[in-house]
């Protein structure tokens, strides 16, 4: 069945599915797309450069005074990084409210359009990107303690099976307890971050403040485990796909040049083949992050099509307008948010006519 890129499906989507959509509307809106993703990308790629600089320093160098400076300008390279990553979770949030600007009025998709959304929230938007931040790192613990526990019970089996056993029992043990303690840490590890994967989604579309919105998210983020899973599977593996494609004619050159390409002969190689080595993961983000931010926003709405049929809210606000904001709490969102704020309700009639609204 052919699939607009206006319209939704009241049948709930797969991951295919929302894969598919992603990349159809990556396709349809590729340059646009690409500039969207670039400021957060860019400074996450000035951060990797400062980075590459000053390890290899830090591990070179013989003055005191230089060593200082270059552990504060790794400092500086870790703070640009993980600045350049919470501006994408905040972009993340305006690329959403775009998306469904598009879906309600088939507005179009610009980059000025979703920055003017994140400059509405900007520093709300801010905190909540420090709140999904330390979640994920949160999540990531767990994840690698679960990861160990069942790595460890692995290993103790596989000890065992050598005791009692031929080798090659204990060898299958253990790398089939690896790849089971694997899937388990990812799953612990989605499992928990999913929760709050929707945070900058509904504050610019549902217009809620910063705890209203991580309460929202964890109310909406129900059975979606699988599918965040498979996109974020999918996001890595394209990314390092075109990671390789970049990287492999670099090694060739430097090797060519007499450079060691191994990554364990860092330390070695010159200051423009290890700057350019270290462009090259941005340089394949900045190509496929449009990917992940459409996939992110496909799933918010696909699941408040689930929970909410947020679908049908989609064409009655398209076919008859947004419903007039009148104070009126409710506990499901709004089809897409004014972000120009309430405006106050008009005060009573002067005169004493009966309004006629035949």
């Amino acid at each position: 069945m052919s699939w607009s890129a206006t319209q939704l499906s009241i049948a709930p989507l797969g991951a295919g599915d929302l894969i598919d959509r992603a990349v159809r509307l990556y396709r349809r809106h590729l340059f646009v797309l690409i500039r969207t993703a670039a400021p957060p990308v860019i400074i996450v790629a000035a951060g990797w450069i400062l980075f590459s600089i000053s390890i290899r320093r830090v591990f070179i160098t013989s003055s005191d005074k230089d060593l200082l400076l270059y552990v504060l300008l790794w400092l500086v390279s870790i703070a640009i990084t993980l600045g350049g990553y919470l501006f994408m979770l905040v972009v993340m949030g305006g690329a959403t409210r775009t998306l469904v600007a598009h879906l309600l009025h088939n507005e179009p998709v610009t980059a000025r359009a979703t920055y003017n959304a994140v400059r509405a929230r900007f520093w709300g938007l801010l905190v909540a990107s420090l709140i999904v931040l330390a979640w994920i790192i949160a999540s990531l613990t767990a994840a690698f303690v679960g990861w160990e526990i069942a790595a460890f019970i692995f290993i103790i089996g596989s000890m065992a099976a050598a005791s009692i056993g031929p080798a090659w029992l204990s060898a299958v043990i253990g790398i089939v307890g690896i790849v089971i303690a694997t899937v388990l840490g990812l799953w612990v590890f989605f499992l928990v971050v999913a929760r709050v994967a929707y945070v900058p989604q509904v504050m610019l579309v549902e217009g809620k403040g910063v705890l209203q919105a991580v309460g929202r998210s964890f109310s909406l983020a129900r059975g979606n485990v699988r599918r965040l899973m498979a996109m974020t599977l999918f996001t890595t593996f394209a990314t390092y796909s075109a990671l390789m494609i970049l990287a492999v004619p670099l090694s060739w050159y430097g090797y060519l040049n007499g450079i060691d390409p191994a990554p364990w002969a860092s330390e070695k190689w010159p200051a423009w083949y290890a700057i350019a080595y270290s462009v090259l993961g941005p340089l394949s983000s900045i190509v496929l992050t449009p990917v992940w931010m459409l996939g992110l926003s496909l799933l918010y709405v696909d699941e408040r099509v689930r929970h909410e049929g947020y679908d049908i809210e989609l064409m009655a606000a398209r076919q008859l307008g947004e419903l007039p904001d009148v104070n009126v709490s409710s506990p499901l969102g709004t089809a897409l948010h004014s972000l120009e704020g309430k405006q106050p309700p008009p005060g009573p009639m002067a005169t004493g006519r009966v309004l006629n609204l035949s």
